[in-house]
């Protein structure tokens, strides 16, 4: 008994030394598991903190400083009241478009005072310049603009111009020849740019955006034409006159004998309008419908070309101020080129470049091709010019003009 009573304790004795082990070595292996968690917390920490410090670096870069003559955005406050010349200066300093509008502004005013100085003594006209080719200012200013210019209200506004000598030379479409033309027979009215084009073939009323112009416009202008082109077919079979588009555009002028009229204006102050596609409109339509009846009328649009390119050449000085794309765009830059170049330039109109169209280029391409000198600020205004061109006018022309009086 005693025996067997010494191998029981000597068995508990054994099993309590084993669950010693045992809990020894659990208590190691807590203490390895806490000493390598300690030590993963700590390396977590250091990659946050680093984390933090690389965002923290790259939002908070430091700023050179600004140079001193940097303009600060700022817009008009109309808590000073409405004051629409204030307002348009404004624009300058608002950023975008608005201040491609001021930097136009201060391109155009920069023509003006060019045109005001003094010609230089040694500038000579040759005798034989027919009057409307004569250098008459230190700056020769050159305007174009496309036909649905004169279809709309902008018409006035360049009318404004014509009749007060603000420009020397105007390059237009046939359109923006006949448009303003026949406003003097029939009106132009307003109407939708939703009007369904069946409906308003049916009522014999063509669109032009939102505007409407009656088909009887047209009937009306070709009993106005057909006569002076019998005459003009007439002068040149009788009298060797050559005809140019320009000179047709100036004998319209002073048919029309209308003071609302563009082209009255242009002729009576000898600004010459030239229209390189002068059939491309109305016009070719009556040339075309004359030349069955009466064939033989011919337009020489080389002595155009030769006159826009002279005046370009002999100019002291040349402003560009061209609203629209296309044809009038490259036809008053490339006459430029003949001179290398223009002093100051302003493009208004909607065209992007991406296509690689002429009306979409900015300035900078017309230097490349030295159609625009390399001294020189053009600006272009990405915009639509119904809105923006009277505002300019009344920015610049306009306020010379009223100054002078």
């Amino acid at each position: 008994g005693i025996i067997v009573r010494i191998s029981l304790e000597l068995s508990q004795i054994r099993m309590s030394v084993n669950e010693c082990k045992c809990k020894c070595d659990a208590l190691k292996e807590g203490e390895s598991s806490n000493a390598d968690k300690g030590s993963n917390t700590a390396a977590d920490e250091a990659g946050s903190n680093s984390a933090v410090d690389i965002a923290r670096d790259a939002v908070f870069v430091q700023s050179d400083a600004m140079p001193a003559d940097t303009p600060i955005v700022i817009g008009y406050d109309f808590n000073k009241g409405v004051d629409y010349s204030q307002l348009l200066s404004s624009y300058a300093t608002s950023g975008f478009q608005a201040t491609s509008f001021g930097q136009a502004v201060e391109q155009i005013n920069k023509m003006l005072e060019c045109r005001d100085r003094p010609m230089p003594a040694d500038h000579i006209t040759a005798p034989d310049t027919e009057p409307a080719l004569v250098v008459r200012n230190n700056c020769t200013v050159f305007l174009g603009y496309t036909s649905n210019m004169a279809s709309c209200g902008v018409r006035e506004t360049i009318r404004f111009l014509a009749e007060h000598r603000l420009v020397d030379c105007i390059v237009t479409t046939a359109g923006g020849v006949e448009e303003d033309l026949i406003k003097c027979l029939a009106p132009t009215y307003l109407g939708d740019w939703y009007l369904k084009g069946e409906m308003l073939r049916k009522k014999g009323i063509n669109r032009i955006g939102n505007l409407l112009v009656p088909n009887d416009n047209y009937c009306k202008f070709e009993d106005w034409i057909m006569p002076i082109l019998d005459d003009m077919l007439e002068q040149q079979n009788k009298q060797g006159v050559v005809w140019s588009p320009s000179r047709v555009i100036s004998c319209l002028g002073e048919r029309m004998n209308d003071p609302s009229c563009i082209a009255y204006w242009a002729w009576k102050n000898n600004i010459p309008i030239f229209s390189p596609a002068l059939t491309d409109g109305s016009l070719g339509d009556m040339m075309y419908f004359h030349s069955i009846k009466s064939p033989g009328l011919v337009l020489d649009i080389i002595s155009d070309l030769r006159r826009l390119n002279d005046l370009a050449k002999h100019s002291i000085n040349t402003g560009m101020v061209i609203v629209g794309g296309g044809v009038i765009k490259h036809h008053i830059c490339n006459a430029n080129l003949m001179r290398n170049g223009a002093n100051f330039s302003v493009f208004l109109n909607t065209s992007s470049e991406w296509d690689g169209s002429d009306s979409g280029a900015r300035p900078d391409e017309a230097v490349s091709w030295g159609k625009i000198r390399i001294d020189a600020n053009p600006v272009k205004i990405y915009g639509e010019a119904s809105m923006i061109f009277p505002l300019l006018v009344a920015e610049t022309f306009a306020k010379y003009h009223h100054a002078k009086k």
